[in-house]
């Protein structure tokens, strides 16, 4: 019980303190699972993060789904679930009840600009993170540009990207196995 305890809580906290999405939560995520509990390695995170971006739903969600399963089966994975969506329902239903009222305000309309400035540096610290635990060889950074390419110029469908990605890691390690 103190487990699932410790799951939800941890993961409420994830939520709670992380604006911008699965990708600004990585830090904190870090912080709580691998330097706190000890629950995961980096290594552990960085490959719950690449498998929850490549299954449906929401990124803080599947990982802390994969997570909470590792450390306490499937009530784990639920409990973590619910301790990181917690928050975010707790304050969408406290903003839907106000947002109305006051949303015309500058003050409310500076604050939210002020938020988007702050949520893009925290994903850009996660993306540099990602970078450079990713990257490992040239095959790795030749895979980064060309997505990166493709997404950015092109807008080509990140699906197509992640497949195409995985086709190329697979042949790529073939490769290397055959020499």
């Amino acid at each position: 019980m103190q487990t699932l305890w410790q799951l939800y809580s941890s993961f409420f906290r994830v939520g709670i303190l992380t604006f911008g999405g699965g990708y600004a939560m990585l830090p904190m995520l870090t912080r709580e699972i691998v330097e706190r509990h000890a629950w995961a390695t980096e290594d552990d995170i960085m490959d719950y993060y690449v498998i929850a971006q490549c299954t449906p739903g929401v990124i803080a969600v599947n990982t802390a789904t994969f997570i909470g399963a590792r450390v306490a089966g499937n009530l784990g994975g639920l409990v973590a679930t619910l301790g990181v969506i917690s928050p975010s329902y707790l304050i969408i239903c406290a903003i839907a009840a106000f947002l109305r009222q006051f949303s015309h305000l500058a003050v409310v309309q500076h604050a939210f600009s002020g938020i988007s400035i702050a949520v893009c540096a925290m994903v850009l610290h996660a993306a540099w993170k990602l970078i450079a635990k990713s990257v490992v060889d040239k095959v790795t950074l030749a895979v980064l540009i060309v997505t990166a390419a493709l997404t950015i110029l092109f807008g080509i469908s990140p699906v197509l990207i992640v497949v195409a990605a995985t086709c190329v890691g697979i042949l790529a390690k073939r490769g290397e196995k055959e020499k």
